[in-house]
């Protein structure tokens, strides 16, 4: 990648980017650290150093990327089992107010008869 204004300015705010989430992998943090000493001091930032630091962002973040989708499946087959079970409990439930509905109006009638 070589550098010119507008290189430069895509670096600056992927590096932004970066920083605003949590990692631990000391080999990002390093090429973060490298890099942000070279965007701040406004020296040139030559084509091995950029192309090292995005080969080790694209590593982690391709990683990180893999494991957040595996996660969303996850969550997403839960939610559709819960969904699944509200609907069932739905029903079940319509079919036990009627069966409190009925019984109640054998009751009912019961209640009259013993008045008599």
């Amino acid at each position: 990648m070589p550098e010119g204004s507008s290189d430069r300015a895509a670096l600056t705010e992927l590096h932004a980017e970066v920083g605003r989430f949590y990692v631990r992998d000391r080999a990002v943090l390093r090429a973060q650290a490298m890099l942000g000493e070279a965007l701040q001091s406004g020296r040139d930032i030559d084509a091995a150093t950029a192309q090292a630091y995005l080969r080790k962002v694209t590593r982690y973040f391709t990683g990180f990327e893999r494991e957040a989708r595996g996660h969303l499946k996850s969550v997403e087959a839960r939610l559709g089992r819960i969904a699944q079970l509200q609907f069932n409990l739905t029903a079940e439930r319509g079919v036990a107010a009627r069966r409190v509905g009925a019984t109640q109006g054998v009751l009912a009638r019961l209640r009259e008869l013993g008045r008599r």
